[in-house]
Order: structure tokens, then C-alpha cells, then sequence
């Protein structure tokens, strides 16, 4: 055993040396999981006198575009005014005059009368005007007159009219006939008719009475006829 040794250690020793910085040392060993940090990276520096404007269909364009709406204010958005309707002079004057009206020195003047309604033909008779009425005295701008004309056959005719002071606006005429003994046959019937409900005839003061009412110039007008308008009790 020992000449194996010592011939061994001979052969080490004839060995050449290999210098410390010639030998290759196995590489280390590596984690499994490297950290690996990125870059830092630094946004570009922009200039603001060179930045672009945005596109024209971009969504900041068009927020950024002006409202002439928000800019003109509230005055912009106001409708044209209507201008002011003009009032007839004459008209005027004869609302002035209330309740006076132009034909009252006609009443029980016997003459040729024409009553104007509105939609059907005009009412020409021989008759006198029984009785007019208008309303004390009033600032509005239309007012009502009633008048009642007895024809020389013996019929009575009601007129209501509606004036307005205005210019461009024409008055409003209603009128109707009531005749005691009708002469045409639908006439008659539907007299017939009313007279049958009734078990009487219908006066002309009853049928004043439904073409007016019971209202202030109605009543105004009533008085200048008879006590038949008033409700008799005992």
C-alpha cells in the first residue's frame, strides 16, 4: 500500500500547474424566478406653442365649439312681440256714450227698420223700435246690445249685437223673429209642438225671455217694457 501512494504522489507531481486566472469555474446557479424590473421610462416633453389643434371631428372640437345660443343670452330666445291691436275711434266713442245709444230717439218712432244678423239674410220690415239696452258703463273691449222691434204685422223681433273697439273686427249681430201666428207650415208645427208641452201658447215675452235671459242688460231692458218679465207672488 504505501508504493502505491508514494506512486501516486509521484505522478502529481509530474503534473504541469495550471495557472489560478487560466481555470474555468462552473457559472453560479440562478434563482428560478428573476425579478426583473422595466425600464423607467419619461414622458416626452411637449412644447405648448407647438401642440396641434384638435381635428375637426374630434369629440374635443366639438366641445370646445361655441354655443351662439348661451352666447346671444336669454333675449335671443324671446318670440317677436305681437304689435298692439288699433282702436276705432268711433267705437270709442260710443262706449263713452253708455248706456246711451245712437237709436234711442227711434224708439216708438215708426219707420222702415233693417235688423243685421250674422249667417242668414238681413231682417227689412215696416215696425217701430219698442225698447233698447246697453250695459251702464263698462272699460272692456266688447259689450253687448239688445234691442226689440214690433213689426206693423205684429210680430216682435229680438237683436243682440256684440260691439268691439277694435279696427279690423266686426261686431257680432244675432236675430230672430217670433211670430204669434206663423203662416208656414214648419212653423206651425214646431209651434205645435212648444204649444202642446206648454197646454198654452207662448207670448212674445216669453219668448224674449229665452232669446235674452235673465242677465243685468236683459233686465235693463225689461223694465223699459212691461211687468210680464217679473215673477208674480202673493
Amino acid at each position: 500500500m504505501s508504493d502505491e501512494r508514494t506512486e501516486r504522489a509521484d505522478r502529481t507531481e509530474e503534473l504541469p500547474q495550471v495557472p489560478e486566472a487560466a481555470r474555468v469555474r462552473p457559472p453560479a446557479a440562478q434563482s428560478p424566478v428573476a425579478s426583473v424590473n422595466p425600464p423607467s421610462v419619461n414622458p416626452p416633453s411637449v412644447n405648448p406653442l407647438s401642440a396641434k389643434p384638435p381635428a375637426a371631428n374630434s369629440p374635443s372640437a366639438y366641445q370646445a365649439a361655441p354655443n351662439p345660443a348661451k352666447e346671444a343670452g336669454p333675449e335671443a330666445k324671446k318670440a317677436p312681440e305681437t304689435p298692439p291691436k288699433q282702436v276705432a275711434q268711433a267705437k270709442l266713442e260710443m262706449r263713452e256714450r253708455l248706456p246711451a245709444l245712437e237709436d234711442d230717439a227711434d224708439v216708438g218712432v215708426e219707420k222702415n227698420q233693417i235688423v243685421t244678423r250674422d249667417g242668414k239674410p238681413d231682417l227689412a220690415f215696416n215696425g217701430v223700435l219698442v225698447a233698447s239696452a246697453a250695459p251702464e258703463h263698462t272699460v272692456e273691449d266688447h259689450w253687448w246690445e239688445y234691442r226689440i222691434y214690433r213689426t206693423q204685422g205684429g210680430k216682435h223681433v229680438f237683436s243682440k249685437i256684440d260691439r268691439t273697439i277694435y279696427e279690423g273686427e266686426d261686431d257680432a249681430y244675432t236675430a230672430e223673429v217670433f211670430d204669434p201666428s206663423p203662416s208656414s207650415v214648419p212653423s206651425q208645427l214646431l209651434r205645435s209642438a212648444r204649444e202642446l208641452a206648454r197646454s198654452r201658447p207662448v207670448t212674445w215675452q216669453e219668448a224674449a225671455a229665452a232669446f235674452y235671459g235673465y242677465g243685468p242688460i236683459a233686465k235693463a231692458l225689461y223694465r223699459k217694457l212691461d211687468s210680464s218679465f217679473e215673477e208674480q207672488i202673493e
